[in-house]
């Protein structure tokens, strides 16, 4: 600084005040030159306001007002841009068409944004191609390759780069990186573990009762892997039916109707597992179904033997012959191994063991006399048991 009342004269002298007078800038007080005796940081502080004023040396008078001025810092890029929200995390869709968003990434540099190209980002990928790019001068994140299979491939680690000075050589930067997660879409349909299933089952076995599980995988997760399970053919579909296992996703089949060895011994069905829920993107994909083949074999039990009649009529002279043949039952095995039937007389409802019965033909006989006016009616009760 400099006055017009100067003429070289020593009596003048010059004074500094305001910011940083003193510490970070000092006056020649004898030619009015100031210097900066600190290292300046634009980032620190932008601008400084002085006064400077010229008074008398011997007493400290002013000769002319006090004249204010500011210095302003030039900035120079000595910041690399800085990620301050990195490392970041970010979904899209399986399957997405090149150019989905995926996400918006933010670098900030603290030089000065107005003053030449220091603060002046651009935006480039390092890590991550073919698959995503980003758009350079919004940081914008979107897919490359069309079809991304999260069955093959789920996350993918992208690194973003932000360079100043436009992106020219001698640019600072700074990155960041960013984990990208493929999230599901239902492109899978449901797949049964084998073409053919092969059950047993006893004919007794009771309602509801479940005789086996057949299990269609999905490549999906969560909803879309979710499916219902159906009967859709076979000569066994009124006596079988399908149930989904919510939690495992098993076809659960249990017998609906009463089952007979000696009427039908094995039943064929066609089972279908269909998806759920179904994207109306990959219809054409389709279809998001599968079946298989059950076999089911009835098993035999041992039935006991039956009579040919529940109940039997007998009518006999009270003069009848002791051993005499009043009758005759007869009964069969319902199994197929027929076993021989031994036959014999319930003793608790013939106390006075007046009958007898053939062990193996049934045939019943007199073993006391009968009187017709004691005792006219007489129930028994006979047995027969395989052997």
């Amino acid at each position: 600084l400099h006055t017009d009342l100067d003429p070289g004269s020593s009596k003048i002298k010059y004074i500094l005040s305001g910011d940083g007078a003193g510490t970070i800038f000092v006056i020649n007080d004898k030619t009015g030159d100031i210097h900066a005796m600190k290292r300046l940081d634009r980032e620190e502080k932008a601008e400084y306001t002085l006064t400077a004023q010229a008074v008398d040396r011997d007493t400290n008078q002013p000769l002319e007002p006090p004249s204010e001025f500011i210095i302003k810092v030039q900035d120079i890029n000595d910041n690399a841009p800085e990620f301050v929200d990195g490392p970041y995390h970010a979904t899209v869709p399986e399957m997405s068409v090149v150019g989905t968003f995926v996400t918006k990434v933010t670098a900030t540099d603290a030089d000065d944004p107005v003053y030449g190209n220091s603060a002046k980002l651009v935006y480039s990928i390092l890590e991550g191609q073919p698959y995503f790019s980003v758009e350079p001068h919004t940081a914008i994140i979107k897919t490359a390759l069309p079809n991304m299979d999260r069955e093959a491939k789920e996350e993918y680690f992208v690194v973003i780069q932000a360079k100043d000075m436009g992106g020219h050589m001698g640019g600072l930067s700074g990155t960041t990186t960013v984990t990208i997660t493929l999230t599901d879409v239902n492109d899978n349909p449901p797949k049964f573990a084998q073409s053919l299933y092969h059950f047993s089952v006893m004919e007794d076995v009771a309602l509801g009762e479940p005789i086996g599980r057949v299990k269609a995988n999905d490549l999906d997760t969560g909803e879309n892997a979710k499916s219902s399970y159906d009967i859709i053919e076979g000569d066994g579909m009124d006596f079988f039916e399908i149930t989904t296992d919510a939690q495992t996703q098993d076809g659960i089949i249990r017998v609906r109707k009463p089952l007979d060895f000696e009427t039908k011994k094995s039943y064929t069905l066609k089972v279908e597992a269909a998806n759920i829920h179904i994207d109306p993107r990959f219809i054409s994909g389709g279809p998001f179904k599968d079946t298989a083949t059950v076999k089911i074999v009835v098993e035999d039990a041992d039935e006991p033997p039956v009579f040919s009649s529940p109940t039997y009529l007998l009518e006999v002279h009270e003069n009848a012959a002791i051993n005499s043949v009043i009758g005759q039952v007869t009964a069969h095995d319902p199994d197929v191994s027929s076993s021989p039937i031994r036959f014999s007389i319930d003793r608790h409802t013939d106390l006075e063991r007046q009958f007898n019965i053939n062990a193996e033909d049934g045939k019943i006989t007199l073993a006391t006399p009968l009187d017709r006016e004691t005792n006219m009616w007489h129930n028994i009760t006979i047995v027969a048991t395989e052997t």
